[in-house]
């Protein structure tokens, strides 16, 4: 039994719901098709599909199956058609969704140099800070930050970016400095409406996990707009670094507890499997992680 095209012929089944439709999908005959199937079955001392003379439907094993190996077949795929795609112009639209604030900084700048070196690649780049579906809203490849939850989509890392607690010299002025995280439970604070605790901040105490209730005072879906709040002295923000960095260079801000985070953020490029073809994808990620390393040596490596 070819193990690898019993893998491709079980997910078609499925898709399709039919062996006749996935023989014809895959250009084999119906029998041999079904004579895959049950190959594959008592390889692995299981049943994968519950067989009607109306429907087929994938058993509790089968589902687990097919869901596992579409993630491989996926990455085998993505294997092949790169390393064919080493020789290939990057060429076509590339659609691309990046959250707003780190779209703006960090993305945007970088993509016109991208399109002046590939003259035949031309991209829609759509910034927003909700999650979009990739597959659903026919985008090519998101930028994510934070950590990922399990996916078949294919992941790879740009960099990190720290999150720190942030306030105006006129806000820590006026209302004093905290002595530790617990007064933040009495403090004006400045919140990102996406995150996953609406009235609780993820804190690291020393490198120890703290849950810490806030009092929030500011509820935003936009780190600029946060930011910006808090340089007119609203309260204390907690936010990524990439988007306080240049108000603490310039004294607009300050940090807030320096010894307390809310941890490291990974920023990741996300991808569907089988998203073909790769050269423009692969010239937009290697620009990403290029050029952000060389522009953000701390948090970006």
């Amino acid at each position: 039994m070819d193990r690898l095209l019993a893998m491709q012929v079980i997910q078609k089944v499925a898709e399709l719901g039919s062996f006749s439709a996935a023989a014809t999908h895959l250009e084999l005959s119906k029998s041999a098709v079904s004579k895959m199937v049950r190959a594959l079955e008592d390889h692995l001392g299981a049943k994968l599909l519950n067989r009607t003379t109306r429907r087929l439907s994938l058993t509790e094993a089968g589902d687990r199956y097919v869901q596992q190996t579409a993630r491989l077949l996926g990455e085998l795929a993505e294997i092949e058609a790169e390393a064919a795609s080493l020789q290939a112009v990057p060429r076509g639209r590339l659609r691309v969704n990046a959250p707003m604030s780190f779209g703006l900084k960090h993305i945007a700048p970088l993509v016109p140099a991208l399109l002046r070196a590939q003259p035949e690649l031309a991209i829609d780049l759509t910034l927003n800070d909700r999650v979009v579906d990739l597959v659903d809203e026919g985008f090519d490849v998101a930028i994510r930050i934070g950590h990922l939850q399990d996916s078949s989509l294919i992941a790879r890392k740009l960099g990190e970016s720290d999150l720190v607690l942030v306030a105006s010299p006129e806000h820590l002025a006026e209302a004093g400095v905290p002595s530790d995280v617990d007064e933040l439970q009495r403090r004006s604070c400045l919140a990102y409406a996406y995150g996953p605790y609406r009235d609780e901040w993820a804190l690291e105490v020393g490198g120890v996990p703290r849950q810490v209730r806030i009092a929030c005072r500011l509820r935003a879906n936009n780190g600029d707009a946060l930011r910006t709040a808090a340089e007119q002295g609203v309260g204390i923000a907690l936010l990524p670094d990439f988007i306080v960095d240049d108000a603490l260079a310039a004294g607009r801000l300050e940090r807030v507890l320096p010894g307390v985070t809310g941890g490291r953020l990974p920023i990741h490029a996300l991808y569907p499997p089988n998203r073909l073809p790769l050269a423009k994808l692969n010239v937009f990620v290697d620009h990403l992680r290029q050029h952000m390393s060389e522009s953000r040596p701390r948090s970006a490596r």
